[in-house]
Formats: structure tokens, C-alpha cells, sequence
């Protein structure tokens, strides 16, 4: 399949980055593909996904795998020419790697799970159609003072800064290590991602090199966030290595800091619909570079 979107026939469905923070009902499906369309998913799990926007898998990868994959982020994370690297993000206190994104091409391993039909397969499934990797990145959480993500709808920084037009996009989250409910696991807002909610103030130049710290456009107000909470509740995930977490683009999530001693890492893949490719950003001066918006879509095989 190929994308038919252009700038000039994308309109701006989800006003953000002006004068006023906006809510903006969604006006796309949150599953694209027609009703018992066959894949890895579960009718049920695919009707749980519409109504929460999240879906968990307790085993999406292995005990006999997960030692390839926690081996090759150990690998990546202290390797000098990857801390190096434009594309890896650096913990300002430790100096500890961070983030490193574009895994799933500097990475043989990482590229492999990206293929493999129990990851894209189900990326299909939701979005109807063949997919491109939009972002992919190795987070790392040790423990004793790693910090968190705040709150924030992933979609509202792909469509403002990258120029996704569409929510037609949907990200998986693999644990690499577990997750407890003290080591600052994923939290998401069941339901919110029904709602888009806009943010307030233009887009610094070159706002990727902060936000990759610590976000600051695009983050809600603390009076939104709490309607949404109150509205939709707030849910916090755990679980064991190779356990997954699927959730819309547009579900309004978050990390707490992680000051335990047990580290929490995963790999974080974002798979877009080839008919949903990017375009110009709707509210930021420039692209962010390629490396956190693709802009080769060319489809996973």
C-alpha cells in the first residue's frame, strides 16, 4: 500500500500549539480494520482497545528470548560510540544513556522483533493496512534517581512537530525488565484517547533537543490533566520482562521517577499506516529530524 496523503489536502484536524488550550473530540476510528478482520488479536481484546485505547499482553515475548534482548540493550547502552551518537539521550545527572532511538536500525536484533508478526502483526490488525516504523527507541530506567516522561498524548507531538495528519498510529511498549508498581511504570487514562486535547503556546525552535529531557510544549495544564483523571481514572501497568503494552497514539500517559533499586527498561516501537503518512508539521516551525519522525515510509516485511 502506499500513503495518498499531501499538505494540501491535509487539513488540521486537532488545532494545538495556539493561544488556548482546545479539546477537540475525535473524529477517527481508534481500530481501522473492518469487524472480524483475522490477525493476532482477539475480537474482545480489539473492542477492549476501542473503549480503553490500551491493551495488555502478559507474555507478547518469551522467557526463552527476553535474555537476546536485555544482552543487546545492555550492549547498546554502554557502548561510547552510541552514548556518542546524535540519537542517543543522556540522563543529565548521571550522564547515563538514557533513550536511544532508531533502535530498530542500529540494532540487527531489534530490527528482527520489529518484523516479527506477533509485534507488526498486531500494529496491522488496529490500523487496517500496512505499517512503517514512525519512531522506535530503548528507554533505560535505573534505579535510584532515573527520572520520568510527564503526562502527555504522544499524537499531539507527532501532529504538531512531525505532521501526522490522522490518528491512525499505535505504539507497543515490551518490558526488558520488570515492571512493579513502585518503579516508575506506564500510567495511562483509560478512555482519553476519545478526546484530543490541544496545548497551549508555539513551539520553541529546535524543542526536540529539550523535550527529549524533559517535556514543556505540549504539555497539558494541570487543570485538564486533572479532569481527565477524574473523568477516565488512571491506570498503572506492571508486569514481567516480555510483557507489552499496547496503547493509541492519543492516550494520555506518563512515568513516575524511578527511585527504587530495580531498574525498568523496555523497547518502545510506534508503527504509522502507510496511508497516514507525514507531512509538513501543523504547529512547529521545522521537522524534527528523521531519527524521531521518519520520513521514510516504506512498509515492515
Amino acid at each position: 500500500m502506499t500513503g495518498t496523503n499531501t499538505q494540501a489536502s491535509a487539513a488540521d484536524l486537532y488545532p494545538t500549539r495556539g493561544a488556548s488550550e482546545v479539546a477537540t473530540p475525535r473524529v477517527d476510528p481508534v481500530v481501522w480494520s473492518a469487524p472480524g478482520t483475522s490477525g493476532p488479536i482477539r475480537q474482545s481484546d480489539l473492542q477492549s482497545f476501542e473503549r480503553d485505547g490500551f491493551l495488555a499482553i502478559p507474555e507478547l515475548i518469551g522467557e526463552d528470548e527476553i535474555g537476546v534482548y536485555q544482552a543487546e540493550l545492555e550492549r547498546l547502552v554502554t557502548d561510547p560510540a552510541i552514548k556518542a551518537d546524535e540519537r542517543s539521550v543522556v540522563e543529565p545527572k548521571s550522564q547515563d544513556v538514557r533513550s536511544v532511538f532508531e533502535v530498530h536500525r542500529i540494532s540487527d536484533v531489534f530490527a528482527k522483533l520489529v518484523r516479527d508478526e506477533r509485534v507488526v502483526g498486531r500494529a496491522r490488525q488496529i490500523l487496517g493496512s500496512d505499517v512503517y516504523v514512525h519512531q522506535s527507541r530503548i528507554n533505560v530506567k535505573p534505579g535510584f534517581g532515573a527520572s520520568g516522561f510527564y503526562w502527555h498524548s504522544d499524537f499531539e507531538t507527532w501532529h504538531a512537530e512531525d505532521g501526522l495528519p490522522n490518528m491512525r498510529t499505535v505504539s507497543v511498549s515490551i518490558a526488558l525488565t520488570r515492571n512493579y508498581d513502585t518503579n516508575g511504570g506506564l500510567m495511562i487514562m483509560p478512555g482519553s484517547h476519545k478526546t484530543f486535547l490541544g496545548c497551549a503556546g508555539a513551539t520553541p525552535k529546535d524543542n526536540y533537543k529539550q523535550s527529549l529531557q524533559m517535556q514543556d510544549a505540549g504539555t497539558p495544564s494541570n487543570e485538564a490533566l486533572t479532569k481527565f483523571a477524574d473523568r477516565h481514572g488512571i491506570r498503572l501497568f506492571t508486569g514481567s520482562a516480555g510483557s507489552a503494552t499496547w496503547f493509541d497514539c492519543n492516550a494520555m500517559h506518563g512515568s513516575g521517577d524511578n527511585i527504587t533499586p530495580y531498574p525498568r527498561s523496555n523497547v518502545f516501537i510506534v508503527f504509522n499506516s502507510v496511508e497516514n503518512e507525514a507531512v509538513e508539521p501543523f504547529a512547529a516551525p521545522v521537522r524534527r529530524p528523521e531519527f524521531i519522525g521518519a520520513r521514510d515510509f516504506t512498509p515492515v516485511k
